[in-house]
Parts: structure tokens; C-alpha cells; sequence
């Protein structure tokens, strides 16, 4: 089937590469103005760009392009001046030319129209770029060697290690490295700078107003992974801060910081939580965040809305609507400091719900409440207040469509109901870069209940050819975390490219799933193998049942925690005809030490929980051929766990290699891949292998592989 044949892009890998991706919201501070960024190709097909595009609020005026360039441009927010900020490594044309490749920059596209220009630049990158709503501020972050004051001599010491050829790390803590990349020899510091006349120098070439960026923080590793807000007139950055915590753990706090001075003094500091995704209100008199307890191997994560005061310092911070059974997933401030705008996983969805305090206000006597805004079937996120509250902005997506820019009408919202209550309402679409693909079937959602009487639901992604005359055949997909939820578009575990080759593709959210109460997650704590399993067996029955459906025909897949799930399947069920276990945890005690934050796991198993739940231990029982994938610089589930996991199908599974050395399980290998697969010519190949391997042992199809394999 050529291009132009496939009936939608997903019949079709390369028209689906094509597609953009939409990602990130920013509103100006007058809400006159949206900027998200797009995803595309390259040129060669093999890499990623991105561009800022503006999306009218209204609705009216079509989306259009603001940038464009070979390197791409990220990270957009507006200044208070309405000016658009965003970070780019493309070439400035007022530097010298004869520079090496250049660093990500700060770059910015007058309100007024005009060209881009650099207004910041550090040796090492910037980035972590955040604007003060109603003054010239702006803070980045920016990456500093250890032994460097501040960037000048940043600038001298990179050179000395590129001239010696130096790569080696020198580490007094831990981690030492974090999902796909190594932490150090730099470490990331705050910086501050004027957008006003005051500070902003010349360009060493000459070019047009260049920031004077003043230091924050100093060296160590406290802002690894941090989070920041800046108070509306600049004056305080709120940040998260990392602390060492014992068993060579960390712990996030927040800490303020007083962007003339760089005296900073703490906010939140709970030894048995942590506190991360700071907002600071429109007055600057309160920070909202997320708390999440510190977990044990008995006790699952607590996850809550907190407030602290910002003009009070001797105030403790406290836990807002405690006895809401949901885990906030994002928080913004409406402008009158009434309430808060609340994002969280709920029923394989990720809702807007408004937390108003009582009249007393943020930091009263009186309880809050918790409303539910809206009523779409979607997760929404990026969400953006209207400067006067009337409406929200955000980015909506979910298994029918990729994110979108949609207007949320909360004037409408307050308007419903009777008597107090009132009705979620449907958000608006807005004109976005990209209208939403066509699909190739159906999504519906189904549920079972199981045999200890809890609820298990799905999202069922069905052939439009399916019906009780010509059955799909099943695969059963196993999301991640494992504290997560099949809520949102995924580029990279997309069911309808399964979809448009006839397969039914069933996401279910088992025990540990989020959105479902803090008992649905602890039916599953520490004891991986049990309910999570169990949880996914009923609701496979269930639509095994359905007259769509072909029972004989099943495969099961899953990756990370879904990996980890796809081996314990495969040891303790025969039911599929193949499993594909991509990023896989395999065998517990050698994952637990090596993964890249060991503390966080060994506060939710004790080593004879990892004992009882580690797949390895029935590999004898294996006996369903098994697709392995794995990239090498995953740190996160290091490549020893795909490794061991490959050694012993072969040697020691139900189904081991014969004499020969041939076997009915493969191997997909990634050098140079991280946790994910991201480069997008190594993104069709996965799903080339993944599809063939399907095809011989689900289809009993002849597998087709391209030659360059």
C-alpha cells in the first residue's frame, strides 16, 4: 500500500511519522495571545524540529507560525510586555562566525512584530525559562561546572575539558544519572535578569540588548529535575530543592528566593513528603504545590494539594481538601486568589476541577470545596487562566484525537446547576496547528468486576471490519508506572496503528492505576504480581467475551512497568500467542541497586517483596514466544535487566533455543536508545518488528522485515 493509498495515516508509518505533535500552552498576560509549539520531521526524516505557533483565544483567526528554522525553537512564555521568550540552539546572526556549534540560547520575538533576537546566552545552555506576569523579570537556568563562580569562568573551564578531551565525572552524591542522560559534571543554577532598560547590555558582536544575568544559586545538585515560579512582580522565585535524605536518598522542599539579593529561606520542608509543581498567586502572598508522601513497602504514595504563605515566614504550610480521593496532577491560581485549578487522573480521564476556598479565603478557617469543570472524555493540560477568570485554556487530549488548544468557558460553568451545585461543561475547540487524524476504528469503554468485588475498567480500540462474523484478534496492552493511567494520546504506544492492520487493542488500568482512589492503588502496593495480575486477566475475559473479538487470537505487550507485567504474564499464563516486553524490569534484586534512583525503590519493596514478585523466578514456566526491546541507555530499567532477560528465554524458558541455536524469541536491541525510542526512524522500526513478530504468531502471517535489519 503506497502513501497516497492508506486510507488514514496510521495505515501507513511513514504518513504517520508525518504527523505534527502539538505540545505546550502559554497565555499572554493581557489574554489576548496562545503560543504552543509543533512537532515535525526534519528535512532527513531522522530527527525532530519544533516551532512556536500562536492560536487565536477566540477562535476566530486560524493558527499561524511564528518561527522556523533548522534547529527549532521550545520552552515559549510570554514576557509581561507581551513579547514571546523561547529557547533555540539556531545561529545567532549577530555572533561570531567563526563560533563552534552554538548552545541553547534566549531568544526573543517582539510583540509588536520584528525578528527574533538572542537576549541571553550562558556556555553550557540555557533553558528553564520562566517571565514575571506583571514585571520586566525573567529568570533561566543554566547548566555550571562545580569549580566555576559564575559563566565567564563556566566558559574557560569547558574549554579546558574539550581541549583534554575529558568525559570523566567526579560525584560526592547521589543519583549520578536520571531517566536517559548523565547528571553532571555541570550543574543547573538559577539566573535573573531585567528585560528593562537598565540591564540589558550590548552584544559582543554588536547585536541589539543582551540580558546582564545575575546569579541565584550556587554549586551542588539541588536543582536537578526543579520546578520554579516567579511572584507576578518578580521580586521572589519560588523553587523546588533537593535535600539529601538518608540510605543516599532525596527529598524535594521549596525554598524562596529573593531575586535582588539571592537570599533564599524555605518554604516547605516535610520529612515525610515531597513538595514539588509550585504556583504562586496573583497577590504573591501564597504558594499552592503537590505533596506526595514518602512511600514505605507497606504504604503507597499520598498525593495532596498543599498551601504555604509567602508573606508569612513563621506560617506552616497545610494540606488542602484532604479528603479528596484524587491526586492532583497540576494547579494554577484563578486571579481573585478564590480558588485553584486543579488537573487529576480520574476513571481513565484527566478532568479540570476548581477548588474554591471558603469566604475567609486561601489560608481560612472555612472548608474548601472541589467541583469537577469539565465533562469531556479527555486529560487536559497546560492549563492557562483568562487574566479576568472567565475562561481557561489547555491543551485536550485522549485516545479519540492528539492534544488540541480548546477554550474552557468558566463564566458557563458558574452559570449551571441550582442550589450550589453546578454542571461540568464541554470544552470549546480552538483553531489549532493541526486538525486531528482520522482513525481507522472505534474506541469504546468496557469494565468487569473481579473476584475480590473491585471495578476494573478499559478503553477497548476496535477495527472498524470487527463484528461477530469476522472477529479482531486481541491485544492487550499494559501501561506503565505502575502508578499511572491509559488517559492521554501517545505517540510512542499508539493503538491505531495496531488498529488499522485488525487488531482490537485493549487498555485496561489495573491495580496501582491512578484515578481510581487511594485503595484502588494500594490493592496493588508491593505486591506487583498479585491484583495487578488478576485485574488484567478479568477484564481480558471480559472482552475475550465480546462477539467482536477473536479469544484464540491474543498477544500480550506492555513496556516498563507494562514491561515488567508482560514477563510475569509470561511466566504464570500460556493464553497468548506472543509477548512483546519492551524496557522490562526481570529480575527484582539485580534492578532495585542499579536503576537510576534506587532509593524510591527500595522504599516500595523490601527484598522479600522483590523476592516474591521477580518474574526470573518462573522463566521455566515460559512457554509462549517472546519479543524482547530494549534500549542501552536506559537508566531508568538498565539494559542488564533486557540482557539477563534475553540469556535466560533462551537457556532456561519453557521454550529454549533448540541445538542449533535457533529460537522462537527475538531480540531488539537499541545501542545508542534511551527508556523510550524516540529517534523517529528507530520509532518505525520498532513497530515494523513488533508488527512482524505479531503477524507470525497471532496471524500465522509469513513476518515481512525490512532488509536493513
Amino acid at each position: 500500500m503506497t502513501q497516497d493509498d492508506a486510507p488514514t495515516p496510521f495505515h501507513d508509518l511513514d504518513r504517520y511519522l508525518e504527523l505534527p505533535r502539538v505540545g505546550g500552552l502559554a497565555l499572554s498576560p493581557d489574554g489576548m495571545r496562545l503560543v504552543t509549539t509543533v512537532q515535525t520531521l526534519d528535512a532527513k526524516r531522522t530527527g525532530w524540529t519544533t516551532a512556536v505557533w500562536e492560536v487565536d483565544p477566540t477562535g476566530v483567526a486560524p493558527a499561524r507560525r511564528l518561527t522556523r528554522s533548522r534547529k527549532g525553537e521550545s520552552s515559549a512564555v510570554f514576557a509581561a510586555s507581551g513579547d514571546v521568550l523561547f529557547t533555540s540552539a539556531r545561529p545567532d546572526p549577530d555572533a561570531d562566525k567563526d563560533a563552534e556549534e552554538p548552545r541553547t540560547a534566549l531568544w526573543l520575538l517582539p510583540a509588536d512584530g520584528g525578528e527574533a533576537r538572542v537576549v541571553a546566552t550562558a556556555p553550557g545552555g540555557i533553558g528553564g525559562v520562566v517571565a514575571a506576569r506583571a514585571a520586566d523579570v525573567v529568570s533561566v537556568a543554566a547548566p555550571v561546572l562545580p569549580g566555576a563562580a559564575g559563566l565567564a569562568e563556566d566558559e574557560k573551564l569547558r574549554q579546558d575539558r574539550t581541549d583534554r578531551k575529558l568525559s570523566a565525572i567526579l560525584h560526592a552524591g547521589y543519583p549520578v544519572r536520571h531517566w536517559d542522560h548523565d547528571l553532571g559534571p555541570d550543574e543547573d543554577r538559577r539566573f535573573v535578569g531585567s528585560l528593562g532598560a537598565g540591564e540589558v547590555t550590548t552584544g559582543s558582536a554588536g547585536g541589539e540588548g543582551r540580558l546582564t544575568l545575575r546569579q541565584l544559586t550556587g554549586p551542588g545538585r539541588q536543582l536537578d529535575e526543579h520546578e520554579v515560579d516567579l511572584t507576578p512582580d518578580g521580586t521572589t522565585l519560588v523553587t523546588t530543592w533537593n535535600v539529601a535524605d538518608l540510605g543516599a536518598a532525596q527529598r524535594g522542599t521549596l525554598v524562596a528566593i529573593d531575586t535582588a539579593t539571592g537570599e533564599s529561606r524555605a518554604l516547605v520542608d516535610d520529612p515525610d513528603a515531597d513538595a514539588f509543581a509550585p504556583a504562586v498567586s496573583a497577590d504573591g502572598r501564597w504558594v499552592a504545590y503537590v505533596s506526595e508522601t514518602i512511600t514505605t513497602p507497606e504504604q503507597s504514595p499520598v498525593v495532596r494539594l498543599g498551601l504555604v504563605s509567602l508573606d508569612s515566614p513563621d506560617a506552616d504550610p497545610e494540606i488542602l481538601a484532604d479528603d479528596w480521593d484524587r491526586w492532583p496532577t497540576s494547579v494554577v491560581w484563578l486571579p481573585d486568589g478564590s480558588g485553584l485549578v486543579v488537573t487529576a487522573d480520574e476513571d481513565g480521564r484527566g478532568p479540570v476541577f476548581l477548588l474554591t476556598f471558603g469566604a475567609d479565603g486561601p489560608g481560612g478557617q472555612e472548608p474548601v470545596t472541589v467541583e469537577r469543570v469539565t465533562a469531556d472524555d479527555a486529560t487536559f493540560t497546560d492549563v492557562r487562566v483568562a487574566p479576568d477568570g472567565s475562561a481557561l485554556y489547555a491543551l485536550r487530549t485522549s485516545y479519540a484525537a492528539p492534544s488540541e488548544p480548546v477554550r474552557i468557558d468558566l463564566a458557563a460553568f458558574a452559570a449551571t446547576g441550582a442550589a450550589g451545585e453546578r454542571t461540568p461543561v464541554a470544552a470549546d475547540a480552538l483553531r489549532g496547528p493541526s486538525p486531528a487524524p482520522a482513525l481507522p476504528g472505534t474506541l469504546t469503554e468496557v469494565e468487569t468486576t473481579t473476584a475480590d468485588g473491585a471495578r476494573v475498567r478499559a478503553w477497548l480500540a476496535l477495527p472498524g471490519t470487527a463484528a461477530a462474523d469476522a472477529p479482531a484478534p486481541l491485544l492487550l496492552w499494559i501501561h506503565g508506572g505502575p502508578l499511572s493511567t491509559w488517559s492521554a494520546w501517545s505517540w510512542r504506544w499508539n493503538p491505531w496503528l495496531m488498529v488499522a492492520r485488525g487488531y482490537a487493542v485493549l487498555l485496561p488500568d489495573p491495580a496501582l492505576s491512578t484515578g481510581y482512589g487511594q485503595d484502588f492503588v494500594q490493592r496493588g502496593w508491593g505486591a506487583w504480581g498479585g491484583a495487578p495480575f488478576t485485574d488484567l486477566m478479568a477484564i481480558t475475559d471480559a472482552v475475550e467475551a465480546l462477539p467482536e473479538v477473536d479469544a484464540t487470537r491474543t498477544a500480550a505487550m506492555g513496556g516498563s512497568f507494562g514491561g515488567y507485567m508482560a514477563n510475569w504474564v509470561a511466566g504464570h499464563t500460556d493464553r497468548f500467542r506472543a509477548i512483546v516486553t519492551h524496557a522490562s524490569l526481570w529480575a527484582l534484586d539485580q534492578f532495585g541497586p542499579t536503576t537510576d534512583h534506587a532509593y524510591y525503590w527500595a522504599r516500595e519493596m523490601t527484598p522479600e517483596m522483590a523476592e516474591a514478585n521477580s518474574p526470573h523466578r518462573f522463566v521455566a514456566d515460559i512457554r509462549t514466544p517472546m519479543l524482547v526491546i530494549h534500549g542501552d541507555k536506559d537508566y531508568r530499567v538498565p539494559i542488564g535487566e533486557g540482557l539477563r532477560l534475553w540469556r535466560d528465554l533462551l537457556t532456561e524458558s519453557g521454550l529454549p533455543a533448540a541445538d542449533d541455536g535457533s529460537t522462537v524469541h527475538r531480540f531488539l536491541y537499541f545501542p545508542d536508545e534511551n527508556h523510550w525510542v524516540l529517534a523517529p526512524q528507530h520509532a518505525k522500526v520498532w513497530y515494523q518488528v513488533v508488527l512482524a513478530y505479531l503477524g507470525e504468531h497471532v496471524l500465522d502471517a509469513e513476518p515481512e522485515l525490512p532488509a536493513y535489519l
